[in-house]
């Protein structure tokens, strides 16, 4: 009975932490949006974080903006005059979203990814130099040695070889050095190496490989050297590492493009609240979570900035055809009928891949 007890207290904590974080990033999200639409003098009703009924919130008697925090937990919006079907009463208001030229609309929709994208970088900022601080080495692409029977040892690399591209993509840190073998190193990859100071390229370089979640990935079989740690170092590693956590979303897309990944790769908020009870769980805990922060807040970033219907990106795909037919506006209804639907194919994907995460945890 105690251990039951407890179960469901820790279930319940990694929920309401899985929650926070989120929480986190959708409020930067949409005070991209409000702040962006406010410097652009656009009319804003509502700042609002949550969807469905409202709990509580005010009215600002200085600018009237309702600020609302809804029922449901997901998502959130910045509600502006003009921004879909136009009511008759924002006909006349100049400062209706859609009498804004179109830079500045454009401006609006890409703010809220961008402040997830910054808010990833200073949270791997944070991560990197806080690690750096307390003592943990970064590492550089330098081998300095092997593990028992290294398969990448038998086939060309050698100690103090540093590594300058994995399959033709440069690595810069330890880190995207990892990543791009565990992503490409299930086949034989070609590896570009300093070796005695001359270029040298080595070809089928083989790594072991595993099955993770139905995925086949390639593991790292040797050890690297750890590079001094410096402000540009940290600041270097901070860089690199979120550019490489970015190529993650991309590599993502085109693995369920090509079929290497599946539905099952797929997470939705369910799936996020195991992976930070997981990582929550293990050695280093807080570094992991901050780490695992820092890639959904990157990756939500990127996301809502696809060219999808109902998305910031689907939005903004609308204005650049805009531009395109030299100002001519693309009609508002098909616009929002186009926007509606695809709220509706998402609602419906998202409800597909909770059942899917619920289904994986019981």
């Amino acid at each position: 009975m105690f251990y039951s007890v407890m179960v469901i207290l820790r279930t319940l904590f990694y929920l309401a932490l899985t929650f926070f974080l989120m929480g986190i990033l959708i409020f930067v999200h949409e005070l991209g949006h409000y702040l962006t639409a406010r410097a652009c003098h656009v009319t804003i009703y509502e700042f609002s974080l949550g969807m469905g009924k409202r709990v509580v919130g005010f009215t600002s008697k200085k600018t009237g903006i309702q600020y609302s925090l809804r029922l449901l937990p997901i998502g959130g919006y910045v509600s502006m005059a003009g921004e879909d079907d136009t009511k008759e009463e924002e006909e006349n208001d100049p400062n209706a979203f859609n009498k804004k030229n179109v830079w500045q609309r454009l401006l609006i929709l890409v703010a809220g990814a961008g402040m997830n994208v910054i808010t990833g970088a200073l949270a791997m900022l944070v991560l990197v130099a806080g690690m750096s601080l307390a003592g943990y080495k970064l590492p550089s692409t330098t081998v300095a040695d092997f593990t028992a029977g290294a398969s990448s040892y038998v086939t060309g690399l050698e100690p103090g070889d540093k590594i300058l591209k994995v399959d033709g993509v440069r690595v810069h840190t330890g880190y995207d050095l990892s990543y791009e073998i565990m992503f490409n190193g299930y086949k034989p990859v070609e590896l570009l190496v300093e070796r005695d100071g001359q270029k040298k390229i080595l070809h089928e370089v083989r790594f072991p490989s595993g099955i993770e979640d139905g995925i086949e990935l390639g593991d790292m079989d040797f050890y690297v050297l750890a590079e001094k740690t410096t402000p540009i170092t940290v600041l270097k590693t901070t860089f690199f590492r979120s550019t490489s956590s970015i190529k993650m979303v991309f590599d993502s897309i085109g693995g369920i493009v090509s079929g290497r990944f599946t539905l099952a790769s797929m997470s939705g908020p369910i799936g996020v609240s195991s992976a930070v009870a997981d990582v929550a769980s293990q050695p280093m805990a807080f570094w992991n979570v901050l780490y695992l922060f820092a890639l959904i807040a990157m990756n939500l970033g990127v996301m809502n900035m696809l060219p999808i219907p109902a998305l910031d990106g689907g939005r903004v795909f609308f204005r650049i055809v805009e531009i395109l037919r030299f100002g001519k506006p693309i009609n508002p209804k098909f616009e929002a009928t186009v926007h509606g639907v695809g709220m509706t194919i998402l609602l419906m994907l998202t409800a597909v891949i909770a059942f899917k995460d619920l289904f994986a945890i019981f």
